[in-house]
């Protein structure tokens, strides 16, 4: 699935009455949503294949698209059974679904691999974020509504 098919979908969603889509093909996954805003919420599958890969990470002024969610070890010379949630894109970091809801994540929140941690805004769509890991969340690396880079910490995880 390339980049231009999942735009299609999203404009086919934002012309109908369409509040959920899902398709699975060849280990990929994607799941598109409306989100209590109205706006699509786009979530991949753990162990997807991206559906479209970069050469070189996108600038910090262009969102890019969203791919696998990253939650990678930490590296070694860190602490031991610490692992970090990382942007899998540019974007605006959400804590919540809305300004009246309650945080996805906080410290102490125990998540294991399918949690919503946070959403994370990129070209007028919400994606949100999984854990992809077992534990409790011991530091929020990033303030709400803050711009993200790809790549960038956005918790801390002890396992």
């Amino acid at each position: 699935m390339d980049l231009k098919q999942i735009k299609q979908i999203i404009d086919l969603m934002k012309r109908s009455e369409l509040t959920e889509f899902a398709v699975e093909e060849e280990g990929f996954k994607l799941k598109i949503r409306r989100g209590a805003t109205g706006l699509p919420i786009v979530s991949t599958g753990s162990g997807s294949n991206p559906p479209f890969a970069h050469a070189d990470p996108a600038p910090a002024s262009a969102p890019a698209p969203a791919t696998a969610h990253l939650a990678a070890p930490a590296p070694a010379g860190d602490e031991a059974g610490v692992t970090y949630v990382k942007s899998p894109m540019v974007g605006t970091f959400y804590r919540a679904a809305s300004p009246e809801s309650k945080p996805f994540a906080d410290v102490g929140t125990k998540v294991v691999e399918n949690s919503v941690v946070c959403i994370i805004e990129a070209m007028k769509i919400m994606n949100e974020i999984q854990a992809e890991t077992k534990g409790a969340v011991i530091e929020v690396l990033v303030e709400n509504g803050q711009p993200v880079e790809y790549g960038q910490k956005l918790f801390k995880i002890k396992q």
